[in-house]
């Protein structure tokens, strides 16, 4: 990238390069929100599973419609991404299996039934236009600009969502049996919680794809506790840490010199800015870093 070049992503003059920055920003931004709660709800897993479960949905959803109309992809991949959630809870229910072996039952069982459709797809006529497997690790960098305005709506929906609940998800995640006792419907907000959950995974998918979505609800908030054990700032911190991630690794990829044509993929960079912040988090985290936990034993022990 030349001087010219740099100088027109800093300045924000591509279109293509602000549709990407506003799909991905906003995404990091909401998924490290909701992750903050799934994590508290030790939900992080099941994040991991509904993204495997959306690639079949996906599949479908295109032989449904017969072409890549994003909207019809989202929804088939949010309907069996949502069939995968009721089926770890029908497994855990049913059956003496733990939660951890139903998640990699759901897992092996959809995400290979989706590889296997896309092969199908890919192979049939016409079908190699499709671009299916763009889903599978994410392809930012093409994405247009009503994707773009589609994963912002769909994020601020969830944002909004969160915000008004955030009183009753608060006491979802640190005080259940509560809440229940005092007739809050603490298992309705608990699928809701999954839903939302759900739906940022989907709404991921083009960006970061499938392998990695469930990065982005994870790693943001486990660095966010790093620094505070408060849930508010947590939250926030959280959200911050996600967005800053989005735009940081967009700007990477648009940035970074890498060998061919097609540069360094966006969604591995946005996964690996957010490592970076984690690292760091473990490191310096005022509530639960190493080196501060470190240092506040060495006083300690030089008091006593």
């Amino acid at each position: 990238m030349n001087d010219l070049d740099l100088l027109r992503l800093i300045t924000l003059q591509d279109s293509t390069t602000r549709t990407v920055l506003l799909g991905t920003g906003t995404l990091g931004l909401v998924s490290g929100v909701v992750g903050a709660f799934a994590m508290l709800r030790r939900r992080g897993l099941v994040a991991d599973a509904v993204a495997h479960a959306a690639l079949p949905g996906i599949c479908v959803a295109f032989l449904i419609v017969g072409s890549r109309q994003f909207g019809s992809l989202l929804l088939g991949a949010l309907v069996f991404g949502a069939l995968a959630a009721w089926a770890i809870t029908l497994i855990r229910g049913a059956t003496r299996v733990k939660e951890d072996a139903a998640i990699g039952i759901v897992i092996g069982a959809f995400f290979g039934l989706g590889i296997a459709m896309s092969g199908v797809i890919q192979r049939s006529p016409g079908g190699n236009k499709a671009g299916l497997d763009g889903f599978i690790f994410g392809k930012a960098a093409s994405m247009v600009r009503d994707d773009a305005l589609l994963i912002a709506g769909v994020c601020a929906g969830v944002l909004l969502i969160v915000v008004l609940l955030y009183k009753e998800l608060k006491l979802l995640c640190f005080d259940e049996d509560f809440g229940a006792s005092q007739g809050w419907p603490t298992l309705r907000l608990d699928l809701l919680l999954m839903l939302l959950v759900c739906v940022c995974t989907v709404a991921g998918l083009p960006a970061v794809g499938v392998v990695l979505m469930v990065a982005l609800l994870i790693i943001p908030p486990a660095a966010a506790r790093l620094w505070t054990n408060r849930l508010g700032p947590m939250v926030l911190l959280s959200g911050l840490i996600g967005g800053a991630s989005g735009l940081a690794g967009t700007a990477m990829s648009a940035v970074l010199p890498a060998p061919g044509t097609r540069g360094w993929p966006t969604g591995p960079l946005i996964v690996l800015c957010a490592a970076c912040v984690f690292v760091v988090s473990l490191l310096l985290g005022k509530a639960r870093g190493v080196i501060p936990g470190w240092l506040g034993r060495r006083r300690i022990e030089r008091t006593a």
